[in-house]
């Protein structure tokens, strides 16, 4: 039996367009799903909307319409995302959906009933951005961060949770457990977090102030805290309260970005899992942020991009390649359009575009469309196999170690090392030569151009499925759902059609 696999990304919130920050999330844990299914393991891959809260009745209010119609409106825009970058989602949920109100209101009530939600009186300061109560000892000589936005005083009665009991289990089991948060490095943000005392979290907000959220079952006055909601996504869609939930949880991996790491992912949904006796997600996967100029990309300060934009002129492949070759997991990076351009005029046209095409033009030129057999095994052929030997002995440990920029970085040097290998065979000249020898050194040198392609895109598949599948289909590969024998050097090519030649990577213009 196959062993399940459960992979999330962070829910993505109701509260404006698709930016390059979400669809690397995506990209990045597709990448991940692919490879596990190539592995042989049962794939279940949660991504979704987080739809309620304060920022997203505001929306709504603003613009006159219902809370649900910016939340359809969004949806239909992420889920759009998705399609448009082949993200392999099994499940997408909204947290808006009956299946999800069902397990947000059962949680409450077991954890009501258990003792650890209580009612209390609080007065103190709000962040509307943020939608959090914060305290003073958050503020930066003297000021609330940007991040907080607008920061107001309240005084009302809500709902509490129990989390500051559970600190110190929290802590023990953060340092028990290196292999929790990837990378290492970031379990100490969070240990840091912990050093000051955890204060209980406030879980309700009073519908006079919020409408637009899951009701207290047992408080009608009241709907949750949208972070409380949020963070349950994760368990509703694999099967809370069903049969099928053993099947799932836990889960092997939350992707999320850095900036939600703490407190809610690795302090709040911890402890939440701890009171309701559900045993923990095995890993968190953190990633960094896009940086422009040396800043975060953020709506606040305009330097956004709309990943929409870079897949319709450019297509999605080269999209995906461009943010898995340039992120390094777990750290920031830099985005441009110029080190963009860079990437797909390197990389993708000239080293692995120009290669394909060079070989079905040759092949149809000098082999009939097919691809011949290696006839003999010269210098040439033995330094581009020996290549292939050290390359794909590195790729699925880079990919299980989530190294993917390496592994990319691995497979384009092998790539240049097939266009070398095209350059001191030049079959080109050999087609000009009568002699035998001349011959049998040219079909070598197609087949073995055909065989190490075929090779170079099997560890493209996870990453630039489209564009791995078509030169498959130009080569005369066989497409495959497991990696199994498909990183080792053969003849399976022999005899195959080769597709006419065909431009993978044209060059767009550039829009104004």
């Amino acid at each position: 039996m196959s062993k399940k696999f459960y992979i999330t990304t962070a829910i993505d919130y109701a509260n404006g367009s698709p930016h390059l920050g979400h669809a690397y999330e995506k990209v990045l844990t597709d990448i991940v799903a692919r490879f596990r299914r190539l592995m042989g393991d049962e794939v279940k891959f949660l991504t979704g909307l987080d739809e309620h809260g304060q920022k997203v009745q505001m929306s709504a209010q603003k613009e006159g319409v219902a809370p649900i119609e910016v939340c359809d409106r969004l949806a239909t825009e992420f889920q759009g995302l998705c399609t448009a970058l082949h993200i392999s989602n099994d499940d997408y949920i909204r947290t808006t959906q009956d299946r999800h109100k069902a397990a947000v209101q059962d949680i409450l009530q077991k954890l009501y009933d258990k003792g650890e939600i209580y009612k209390a009186d609080y007065n103190g300061f709000y962040s509307v951005r943020q939608e959090q109560f914060v305290t003073e000892k958050e503020k930066v000589d003297g000021k609330w961060p940007e991040i907080y936005g607008d920061v107001v005083e309240v005084t009302e009665s809500n709902y509490f949770f129990k989390l500051a009991q559970y600190q110190d289990w929290l802590v023990d089991t953060i340092k028990t457990n290196e292999q929790m948060i990837y990378p290492r490095f970031r379990s100490a943000d969070v240990l840091q977090f912990l050093k000051e005392p955890l204060n209980d979290l406030c879980i309700s907000r009073p519908k006079e102030r919020l409408e637009w959220g899951i009701e207290l079952p047992f408080d009608s006055d009241f709907v949750t805290y949208v972070w409380f909601d949020a963070l349950t996504n994760y368990i509703t869609a694999a099967g809370y309260g069903t049969d099928e939930f053993e099947q799932h949880w836990p889960a092997d991996y939350h992707v999320i970005g850095k900036d939600i790491l703490v407190p809610p992912h690795a302090v709040y949904w911890p402890i939440m899992l701890k009171a309701l006796g559900i045993e923990l997600p095995k890993h968190f996967l953190v990633h960094g942020w896009w940086l422009s100029s040396g800043s975060k990309m953020s709506k606040s300060t305009g330097e956004v991009v709309n990943p929409l934009d870079l897949i319709d002129q450019f297509g999605a492949d080269a999209f995906r390649y461009f943010v898995t070759r340039e992120m390094n997991v777990g750290q920031d990076s830099e985005f441009s359009i110029e080190l963009f351009m860079s990437r797909y005029n390197s990389d993708l046209a000239n080293d692995l575009g120009n290669l394909v095409s060079r070989l079905l033009n040759m092949g149809g030129r000098y082999a009939e469309g097919k691809v011949p057999a290696a006839e003999i095994e010269d210098t040439p052929e033995k330094e581009l196999k020996a290549l292939w030997a050290t390359t794909g002995a590195e790729l699925i440990p880079l990919f299980e170690d989530f190294q993917f920029h390496k592994a990319l970085d691995r497979i384009f040097t092998f790539v240049s090392g097939i266009n070398r290998y095209a350059e001191t065979r030049a079959p080109w000249k050999l087609a000009k030569s009568e002699a035998a020898a001349d011959q049998a050194a040219l079909r070598t040198s197609l087949a073995t151009m055909a065989e190490a392609l075929r090779l170079a895109v099997v560890m493209l598949t996870p990453v630039m499925p489209e564009i791995s599948n078509k030169i498959r289909g130009l080569i005369g590969a066989d497409d495959f759902d497991r990696l199994e024998g498909q990183l080792e050097w053969g003849n399976t090519l022999e005899g195959k059609a080769l597709g006419e030649k065909a431009i993978l990577f044209p060059r767009p213009e550039r829009k104004a």
